[in-house]
């Protein structure tokens, strides 16, 4: 009997630590507001105590709330907002225009979401997500809203295939693959027709592309001339021009917020945070002190003092940030698990990420204020990982 139970138990426990991955709950302060909210249909309801239990500003309740937060589906792609003080007092009721109900449910919270944070935050709620999936065996592009609706298979490469990232209209995507050859290229995706181009394939290691905030321009790592470099092209691949020349490996470039500077990782194998001007120019060290390796940078927009990054903490990976005009940067999450790949959501305080572990990889939301964590992704859905945000 012991040696079934021990067997179930071994046989079980990739299972379980795939079903709490992601999970990280904070013992609720005054910086939770407390909520009560309700929809008026069973799957609008369920969205929206999803969304609202994403939110580290939040907690629900059922009573001795401070807002009451109401939702009704009143046409296919429209729904209200009603929202009173615990206490009593209209506070605002709006209708809310959706691609569908889902979308319009999205909408209608982000607006419940600015009405009541008290914190001048932005809603995130009605955010699209583009990521790496791995439900058929193979690494494929997806996209989907914030909490999985409306999910795509947008590729169909049976490849290696990493970051996918949006175009600042959010109507193509660019991402790495090593679809052609035994060497990674650029691709290009557009939204409105699902059609596939070569954006990059120069000899060597092509990837890391990123849309400048206007669209005008993108900037990729290319390993063509010999070592690994910043470069950046036009919108369609091409004037490509070279940003540095360092004799270190450099990754994952991220334009800030104005579009004048370029952050990236350098070093191996322990990388730091630089940041150049996007006219190229001497490298400006960012991180120093806080890990022995610093990685995968994300400039918030909604805060652009902000750069989020992995960094290494004991034997895990956690998330961390620096405060761009100090150069200080801290540890923001806290978990038993690996943390990866951030990317900002536009209040500039929660970011998406992979949380990981050896059995499975899963997405979630991070309130950087508070290391609370959130999965987003279904349990059901096989590994997903590389989210990247894009918001209206």
């Amino acid at each position: 009997m012991k040696k079934v139970l021990f067997l179930f138990l071994a046989l079980a426990a990739p299972l379980l630590a795939q079903r709490d991955i992601g999970r990280v709950d904070v013992v609720a302060d005054n910086r939770t507001l407390p909520v009560r909210v309700s929809a008026s249909t069973p799957e609008l309801n369920a969205l929206a105590l999803q969304a609202f239990g994403a939110h580290g500003r939040y907690r629900l309740v059922a009573s001795g709330y401070a807002y009451d937060i109401q939702f009704s589906q009143v046409a296919p792609t429209q729904v209200r907002v009603d929202i009173t003080r615990g206490l009593g007092g209209p506070v605002t009721s709006a209708t809310v225009v959706g691609t569908s109900a889902r979308n319009a449910l999205l909408r209608a919270a982000d607006v419940a979401v600015e009405k009541t944070n008290g914190l001048g935050l932005r809603g995130f709620f009605a955010s699209r997500l583009a990521w790496v999936g791995k439900a058929t065996g193979h690494g494929e592009i997806y996209t989907g809203d914030l909490f999985f609706g409306s999910v795509l298979q947008i590729t169909h490469d049976r490849s290696i295939t990493f970051t996918p990232r949006w175009s600042p209209d959010g109507l193509k995507i660019l991402y790495t693959s090593y679809y052609h050859s035994g060497s990674p290229d650029i691709f290009l995706i557009d939204l409105n027709t699902y059609a596939r181009t070569t954006f990059v394939s120069f000899r060597g290691s092509n990837s890391g592309a990123r849309f400048s905030p206007d669209g005008r321009q993108v900037v990729m790592v290319l390993s063509g001339e010999g070592t690994s470099e910043i470069y950046v092209s036009n919108a369609q691949g091409h004037a490509v021009s070279r940003r540095t020349r360092y004799d270190s490996t450099k990754s994952s470039p991220c334009w800030s917020p104005d579009g004048g500077r370029i952050v990236f990782a350098s070093g191996d194998p322990s990388p730091q945070l630089y940041v150049i001007s996007a006219a190229g120019g001497p490298m400006q060290r960012l991180t120093s002190g806080v890990s022995g390796y610093c990685a995968e940078p994300d400039w918030s927009r909604g805060n652009p003092s902000r750069i989020a990054f992995t960094m290494k903490v004991g034997a895990n990976n956690q998330i961390g940030v620096c405060d761009i005009s100090t150069h200080e940067s801290h540890q923001v999450s806290q978990a038993p698990f690996d943390g990866q790949e951030p990317s900002w959501l536009p209040d500039g305080r929660h970011l998406v990420f992979t949380a990981r572990t050896a059995y499975a990889s899963r997405l979630c939301i991070l309130d950087t204020e508070t290391g609370k964590s959130t999965p987003i992704s279904p349990t059901g859905f096989g590994p997903a990982e590389r989210g990247s945000v894009w918001s209206p």
